[in-house]
């Protein structure tokens, strides 16, 4: 299964999206990074400060510049019509869904199968590369979830 289907399925799990948007929005991570780690169950310091770098500069580049749009584009805006508003919204999302297509796909590319870190393993190694490591119980939340 490809890492893309894998995170789309593993997103609908309940649970998931609340844990995501929870790391991502209060603890500063960067959700794909994380979803990579547990896909390609690793754990290697070396493999995770490459795919942290990686994610920094994608997420410098396009994933927060297209999320900041989207997420402005949300309340009305006047004088602006909703209905077009929010349809421009839509396309900026798909974008932005691209946006995370791409780096999951090309941090899937920065390994050679799986390590065999446990879920909860990978999560804490992935969030501590990102250099601010997420508080233990929001990674063990997502870990669970995730199962």
């Amino acid at each position: 299964m490809s890492i893309w289907d894998w995170a789309l399925e593993a997103y609908a799990r309940p649970g998931v999206p609340e844990a995501c948007l929870a790391l991502q929005d209060e603890h500063g991570q960067n959700t794909s990074l994380l979803l990579w780690a547990v896909y390609a169950e690793v754990k290697d310091p070396e493999a995770l400060a490459r795919a942290a770098e990686a994610t920094r500069a994608w997420d410098a580049t396009a994933l927060v510049p297209l999320r900041e749009v989207r997420r402005r584009l949300k309340p009305p805006l006047p004088p602006f019509a909703d209905a077009p508003r929010l349809a421009l919204r839509e396309e900026v999302k798909g974008l932005e869904l691209a946006a995370e297509r791409l780096l999951l796909e090309t941090l899937a590319d920065l390994t050679e199968g799986r390590g065999g870190a446990h879920a909860l393993d990978a999560l804490e190694a992935a969030s501590a590369a990102w250099g601010r490591p997420a508080p233990p119980n929001a990674l063990a939340e997502l870990a669970a979830a995730l199962s």
